[in-house]
This record gives C-alpha cells, structure tokens and sequence, in this order.
C-alpha cells in the first residue's frame, strides 16, 4: 500500500513535468513568434518602404509587433485602435519607465507618421498618448463637484503633465489620489478617464497614460433649448442685452431689441452655467423677426460663431452633455 507521503510525492513529480511541457510550449510559441516570418510581412515590407520610417523605428516597430497578440504583421499599421493596443502591451511588458529614450522617442514618430495623433480628424482615439501638447483639459476634482479649465503642458510616451493653478489646494495634496479628466473634441465626442495622479511639480500634476477612454458620442451640433442672457457689443461699440434662445457648438438662436442684417458680425457675452463666461465673435445668419412668444420685444437671430472660438465650442459641447446627462438620470429615477 501506498504511503501518503509517497502520494504526494508523486503528484509533486507529475506537476513538475505538467509544468515543464507548459514551459517549453511557452518557449517554442515565442521562439516561432520571435523568429518566423509572419503573415502580411510582405505588405508589411512594402508599407514601412513607402512611409519612410528610419532602421530605428523599423526595429521598434518590430519589437511592438512581435509583443502584441496579433497574427498579421502589418495590423498595427492599419488601425490606431490596433497600434495604441499594441503599444500599451509593449510598455506593460516592457515596463514603460525602464524603455530607453531612443525607443519611446521612436514610438512616438511613428504615430505621427502614421497619422494616428488627434491633429488628424480622421483618426480614433485610443489613448492618452494621442493626445497633443496644448489640447484643452477640463481637471474634474473633489469627487466631480468642481471643474478646473487646464492644459497639457507636457506630455511624452511615459506619462504628461497638466497645469494646475492651485485654486483647490497644494497640488501634492493630490498625489495618490484620483481625479477626472476631459477632453473634447470638436465634431466628434468627449473622452474622459479617471487617473491616479502620479506626482507633481510646481502648477503641474503628473498622471499616468491610459487606454481606458469612456467615450460620449455627439451627433453634429446638437442644440439644447437655454435661457441665457446675453450682452451683444456691436461694431459701433454699443452694446445691448438680449437672451440666448438655443445653443449648440455650431451656433446658436438668440434675441436682441435690435433689427440686424445677416452677415453683421458683433461680440457676444454670456455666462455658460457651470463654465463661466464666455466672450466670442459671431457673424448674424438669418433674422427671423418676433418668433419668440416670451420675448416678443424681441428679434429671433440666428448665428455662428467665427473668429477664435475653440475653447468656446469645447466648453458648450460639454455643457451639453452634462445637461443631457443629467436628463437621462431624471428619466431613470
């Protein structure tokens, strides 16, 4: 009769060898994934030829590749979903920090190479790293109750940096702790992400990349109905108030006690709730006469904003999703 000891020591054996050929298998996969020609390496060939990248990248490029879980070899030049995946894997298993400079510097080329950087409209948004230096962030802390209008000040392929004035304390109060970020970008939708930050610098709070972007989607232009006033400041240099009707990125419908033509372009002046004021050029499209019942005094216009409007159209987009955000919990409860 077996002794039990003796048992134990034989399933001991037998995990060891189970154990073992799990490992070669692991080796031999890599090996093959490491040193085998893989499928697509031709048109991956003929794509590296035509986009010019340097022998550096290329073997970046490699390295990414052969790292990732994809079968084709020129997959991660065809989708920035793909590539920003990749990417991540790469600086997981590599530890990002301990990539050498001439290697994330490579990366970082041959995203904006292939095109796969937010400056080009056509592309999708995957991660952080497409993110560019001087995109508007809105720095969400204390638990979302307050919105702090920033900037990317610095960003590169192992972490970024944004502006923080101080206005909610030392900013190595929030060291270790989490807060919300949001990006918005114009006729497409607003990113969003909550980040542990890593560390800080004097005005500056450094977060982590990450792939996990919520993204809400926008139709072009939605327009949700408002009752702002607003100061219209005329190109004579007077002034007049009057009401916002509706507002949308694109453009928006208000009322003036004034009769203007279309095409008069003029400054308007509001207050966006929860954003602050706004003070944007406008160029008048169409006068629609008294239409407005609670106005009447009133003349309904419509316009659109010209000029240097971004951050303006930026922060009525996420006006609008916060309202409609808040619609759609009141119709839950």
């Amino acid at each position: 009769m077996i002794e039990p000891l003796q048992l134990a020591w034989i399933a001991f054996i037998i995990f060891l060898f189970l154990l073992l050929l799990v490992l070669l298998e692991i080796h031999r996969i890599n090996y093959r994934r490491d040193n085998e020609v893989m499928f697509g390496t031709e048109t991956f060939d003929e794509k590296v030829k035509e986009i010019a990248f340097t022998d550096k990248e290329r073997r970046t490029l490699e390295k990414i590749i052969r790292t990732s879980s994809f079968e084709n070899k020129d997959a991660v030049l065809n989708s920035s979903g793909l590539f920003e995946a990749a990417v991540s894997r790469f600086y997981d298993f590599r530890n990002v920090f301990s990539v050498r400079d001439e290697t994330v510097d490579a990366v970082e080329r041959i995203r904006e190479k292939l095109g796969f950087t937010a400056v080009n409209p056509l592309t999708q948004i995957c991660s952080s790293r497409q993110f560019g230096i001087g995109d508007r962030i809105d720095l969400i802390l204390d638990d979302g109750r307050t919105f702090k209008h920033s900037e990317i000040i610095h960003r590169s392929e192992k972490e970024w940096f944004i502006a923080y004035d101080g206005s909610r304390g030392s900013a190595l109060s929030f060291v270790g702790k989490e807060v919300g970020i949001k990006w918005t970008r114009p006729n497409d939708a607003v990113y969003s992400a909550r980040l542990k930050v890593r560390s800080c610098l004097p005005g500056q709070l450094i977060l982590p990349h990450t792939t996990n972007l919520e993204k809400r989607q926008f139709r072009r232009w939605v327009r949700e109905q408002v009752s702002i006033p607003v100061v219209a400041t005329l190109p004579d240099g007077s002034t007049c108030g009057g009401m916002l009707f509706d507002l949308s990125a694109g453009g928006f419908m208000f009322g003036l006690p004034l009769e203007c033509r279309s095409g008069l372009h003029m400054n308007i002046k509001f207050e966006l709730p929860s954003f602050g004021e706004e003070n944007v050029e406008i160029e008048i499209l169409r006068n629609l006469g008294h239409k407005n019942s609670e106005f009447p005094s009133y003349f309904c216009l419509t316009a659109e904003f010209v000029g240097e409007f971004g951050w303006t159209q930026e922060r009525v987009l996420q006006y609008i999703f916060e309202v409609n955000k808040g619609k759609n919990r009141s119709k839950k409860a």
